[in-house]
Order: C-alpha cells, then sequence, then structure tokens
C-alpha cells in the first residue's frame, strides 16, 4: 500500500465520514462497503433493497452485518426528501414528480448529503458521469465563485504523485474557466497535504508558437497567478518545460517551476483525458478518480471499469474533501 493512501486513512482514523455508495447491487461497490464496516475511516451507507444485498453478501462470501442499508421505495426518508428536492428546484418538478426522481439511487443519495444526513457520495460504477454529476449539480450546486466543477486525477507509480486535470467534466473552457480549474486544483492539491507546483499545459512554451489557443493558456496563467499569488503556477508550458528540469533550462529558463511541476492542467477535456490515461496505461500509473471539485460538498464519480479497490480508495478521497471543508468553513 502506498503511503499516500496509508496517510489518508490515518488522518481519516475514528472519524467514521459518511459517504453514500447508491449503487449498491455491484459487488465492487458492496465489497468496498464491507470493507469500510472493518474500520472508523468512513461510515458506509448503501443504498439498495437489503434483502437483495443479502443475497449478493452471501454469494460473495461478505460480511455486511451492521451496514446501514436504505432503500428509497421503503425509507421513511422518502417523502422528506421529496419535498426538500421540489423546493430546491423551484418550481420546476412538482412533488408529485419529485417522488418520481427520488426513487432514483443516484438522487437519493444525492439528497442525502444534501441533507446533512451523509456527508459525500461515490458513484458511477453502474452510471454514466452525467447521472451522477447532474444531480449534484442540479442538489449541491457549485460553491459561491466557482463557476464550472471539474474532474482531476491523482497519478501515483512508487513515491510519484502528481495531479491533472480537467480530465473528465469540461470539453472546453475559456481562459477565465481554465485559471477557475488551475486555482481549484491547488487548493484540492494543497487539502490532501501536497504542496502544489502547477502548470498550465499546451503545446507552446513561453509563446514559441502564437495561435489562439496557446494564447488562451497564457492569459489563463495570468488569471490564475492573480487569484493565488502565494502559489507556484506558470504557463503556457509544453509537458516537458513543466517536467523536465534540463528542458525548461533551454526552453523556460525564467520559469519558477524551473520543470519540477507536480499539479498539470490541461488545456482541454480532449488532452487531458488522453493525457492521464497514457500515463495510467504506457506509465503504469495508478489513477485515483476522477475527483470532482468546485461542489459545495463532496461527489465523486467511478468509471464504469473500475475496481473495488479503487471504490474503496474513492471513498478515501472523498471524506478527506469532507474533512477539508469542515476545516475551511
Amino acid at each position: 500500500m502506498s503511503k499516500f493512501i496509508t496517510d489518508l486513512k490515518n488522518n481519516l482514523n475514528g472519524e467514521n465520514i459518511k459517504i453514500v455508495f447508491p449503487e449498491g447491487t455491484d459487488k465492487r461497490i458492496l465489497t468496498a462497503a464491507a470493507e469500510h464496516l472493518k474500520n472508523s475511516y468512513v461510515h458506509p451507507i448503501v443504498i439498495g433493497d437489503a434483502d437483495e444485498l443479502k443475497k449478493i453478501a452471501d454469494e460473495e462470501n461478505l460480511n455486511i452485518e451492521g451496514l446501514e442499508i436504505l432503500n428509497p421505495k421503503t425509507s421513511d426518508l422518502s417523502d422528506k426528501l421529496a419535498e426538500e428536492f421540489s423546493e430546491v428546484r423551484q418550481g420546476k418538478v412538482t412533488l408529485e414528480q419529485a417522488e418520481d426522481i427520488i426513487e432514483n439511487v443516484n438522487y437519493f443519495g444525492t439528497m442525502l448529503v444534501h441533507t446533512g444526513y451523509a456527508d459525500g457520495l461515490v458513484s458511477g460504477a453502474m452510471h454514466s458521469t452525467p447521472d451522477t454529476v447532474r444531480p449534484a449539480l442540479q442538489i449541491i450546486k457549485t460553491k459561491e465563485g466557482v463557476s464550472k466543477t471539474s474532474g482531476i486525477f491523482f497519478m501515483r507509480r512508487g513515491d510519484e504523485l502528481y495531479v491533472m486535470g480537467d480530465c473528465a467534466i469540461n470539453p472546453t473552457l475559456t481562459a477565465e474557466e481554465l485559471a477557475e480549474v488551475a486555482v481549484e486544483t491547488a487548493k484540492t492539491t494543497m487539502s490532501f497535504g501536497i504542496t502544489p507546483r502547477v502548470a498550465l499545459l499546451s503545446f507552446s512554451s513561453k509563446g514559441s508558437a502564437k495561435t489562439e489557443e496557446a494564447e488562451k493558456v497564457r492569459l489563463a496563467t495570468e488569471y490564475a497567478q492573480d487569484k493565488l499569488p502565494n502559489t507556484l503556477i506558470d504557463g503556457e508550458l509544453q509537458f516537458d518545460a513543466a517536467f523536465v528540469p534540463s528542458v525548461a533550462e533551454k526552453k523556460s529558463p525564467k520559469s519558477p517551476l524551473e520543470g519540477k511541476a507536480n499539479v498539470f492542467i490541461f488545456p482541454s477535456l480532449e488532452a487531458g483525458n488522453i493525457g492521464y490515461k497514457i500515463a495510467q496505461r504506457l506509465g503504469g500509473f495508478e489513477a485515483y478518480g476522477p475527483i470532482l471539485q468546485g461542489l459545495n460538498k463532496p461527489v465523486n464519480d467511478l468509471s464504469r471499469g473500475t475496481t473495488t479497490e479503487e471504490v474503496y480508495n474513492l471513498a478515501l478521497f472523498t471524506a478527506t474533501q469532507v474533512m477539508a471543508n469542515r476545516h475551511d468553513s
């Protein structure tokens, strides 16, 4: 186990952060929840039919005794959550419509977080990213001053640890929005006890190419530097100029990063998604995420190809975000 994950566990020990898992019928989810029952980092709340989950647990030889299970179709909480959901949507749905919507496990789970019954949510093993993110945007919404949520990955290989974003949510961003992603990613990185050295990436280094795309990254860098003047942020930089000191000496000799960036901001979702997957599949990095940032409360999205270990770890990340929010408030 990596020191990074061990440190997360040590920081969460005894906290029992309430994390809701809407997809209880997925055996990867149920197995991870059962693992969390053994410790005091996360208190798992699993959504599903208790009899069905017990059957799956028996088949998988899982001990789920004491696991908190909620069924949207029978829970005493459903009526109250439906009422609050209709209020949140401000007349966009009737109470009758809200009652139907709340039977959707992601909406039910997100409302548990919104009302404070749970602290955070992990979903996506059985649902697409929009199915996970849409309820969060409608109900929990973005923090004041944040226009968009974004998705980052923590990338680990041995003792190496890097952060990459946005790799999950926004296909295109303006310079202002790209700066916002850089700032939020730096803040998220700090909340995990890591000092960020942020590079905004391009195919150009310090004006080596004169294009609209490179200019957007240059402007985004300026905006981000203005918002976080005490954090090392630089751009526009090619990846090698951001990461390799000897290349930085040639391509960006005045960069304060000196080729030692540990946070990489991609200019588009296309670049970000391809970039992190290359690092994962060719570079042998473990990818933790996507970690969604910018929301008022933590909601995180799994890949549908996720493993039990990734589910377990993402719950630790989500719980760490909860703790960071508590410290900020």
